[in-house]
């Protein structure tokens, strides 16, 4: 009785002030709402406002033209550059998805104790304990032309001189890629897998499935819900990256955080926000694209 007393307070306090269910779940939202406006919201606003801006060599000036736009859509320059992000984009979502699947899988299915699932998965985290610029830097000194895998390779007798695509190259940009966000493929996926019943798997092995069509018809199956956050997660940090391009392809490559970079540099706002905001949706039609294959929401 004491129980149902207390419970039924809140409702009673809410129906003695009059509120409704309604209202009450709007006023409880409030603050997250104000934060997500002023935080989210309206700095994207704001972007979208200046990219209408126009600009001259020493200033910007308010007004509504599509000047911005124009000379964007209308450049061979942006369409290679947007080809190029979205080229390692998918590269480096290939590569991650297979070592996150398979790091994941190893964690949750062959390591049988939590204690050794935790120490590995920490083990994983470890690279994330130094800044990632000092994590990506420290690949070019191993992938010089006098560097250890040169070194290694011509000691070993594997080749004869140095090779020249290890360093400055989209080999390296990817490789600094993947170094720096498997572990955002990992993670989700790991937590989904975590979450499987064992029992079905059992039963899969018991009514003759091999290890392969228990992996692609139960494994993969329920493990789609991680697979697309983590696929979301590498696909927008990728694309938005900027300093790893600039850094490991020795500002020989661009990708549309550069253009952006570039623009901000030359004070060119407006054109830096126009391409932030063409940038912005094509991120938003990846994510689309990707949530047409698995109902998040649902899933989890």
């Amino acid at each position: 009785m004491a129980l149902e007393a207390q419970t039924s307070a809140p409702g009673k306090a809410r129906k003695s002030l009059g509120l409704s269910d309604t209202v009450t779940g709007w006023l409880l939202s409030l603050p997250l709402t104000l934060v997500l406006f002023f935080f989210l919201v309206l700095p994207i606003v704001m972007i979208v406002i200046v990219s209408f801006w126009g600009a001259t060599e020493f200033s910007i000036y308010p007004a509504f033209q599509f000047d911005n736009y124009e000379f964007l859509l209308t450049s061979p320059v942006t369409y290679s550059v947007f080809l190029n992000t979205i080229k390692y984009a998918v590269i480096t979502w290939a590569i991650t998805l297979v070592l996150g699947f398979t790091i994941a899988y190893f964690l949750a299915f062959h390591v049988r104790t939590l204690t050794w699932q935790i120490v590995l998965f920490l083990l994983c985290t470890i690279p994330f304990w130094t800044s990632n610029i000092i994590r990506m830097i420290s690949w070019i000194p191993f992938l010089g032309r006098n560097g250890i895998a040169n070194s290694a390779l011509i000691s070993m007798g594997v080749i004869d001189e140095p090779l020249e695509w290890l360093l400055f190259s989209d080999f390296s940009v990817i490789l600094a890629f993947v170094h720096l966000y498997t572990l955002f493929m990992v993670v989700p996926i790991f937590n989904t897998m975590m979450r499987i019943d064992k029992s079905l798997i059992e039963a899969a092995y018991d009514n003759g499935a091999t290890g392969f069509q228990t992996l692609t018809n139960v494994i993969i199956p329920l493990t789609k819900p991680g697979i697309m956050i983590g696929s979301i997660f590498v696909v927008t940090l990728v694309m938005g990256d900027f300093i790893t391009v600039r850094f490991m392809s020795g500002s020989q490559k661009a990708n549309v955080g550069r253009l952006i970079s570039n623009d901000i540099a030359l004070l060119q706002y407006p054109s830096a926000a126009a391409t932030a905001v063409i940038l912005l949706i094509t991120v938003l039609i990846v994510i689309g694209i990707l949530l047409r294959f698995v109902d998040i929401r649902k899933e989890l």
